[in-house]
């Protein structure tokens, strides 16, 4: 695995991520899966873990700077995302991987279908 080609999807799932908010899981953890054959949970984690903090606060940065960020619902989200976080990866690494990686498959089908047909 080149070092490069990481850096690659890194960047593409960045300029998604800033375009559409979109980007870590939706962009990254597919690219893992199919192009670098890494199985359902080592995708999920690697993409965790370069999620990390100094990744979204560049991003978040900016949408601030435009005044689009509404500051108490965004802490009240990462207060969720802590238990929330904590309880969706013990479950995660619960479930054998072909499990996860449907379940994970379906959710985007369902997120998409939502985007596609709703007005």
């Amino acid at each position: 695995m080149e070092p490069w080609s990481f850096l690659f999807i890194g960047l593409i799932a960045g300029i998604f991520s800033g375009l559409f908010g979109i980007g870590g899981a939706t962009i990254t953890i597919p690219a893992l899966v199919c192009m670098f054959k890494f199985n359902q949970h080592q995708a999920q984690g690697t993409m965790l873990a370069a999620m990390a903090f100094p990744i979204t606060l560049l991003a978040a940065l900016k949408y601030h700077q435009q005044g689009y960020v509404n500051i108490p619902a965004a802490v009240m989200i990462a207060a969720g995302f802590v238990g929330g976080g904590v309880v969706g990866a013990a479950s995660a690494c619960m479930l054998p991987g072909l499990v996860l990686k449907r379940i994970f498959g379906c959710v985007l089908l369902l997120l998409a279908g939502q985007l596609i047909f709703s007005k």
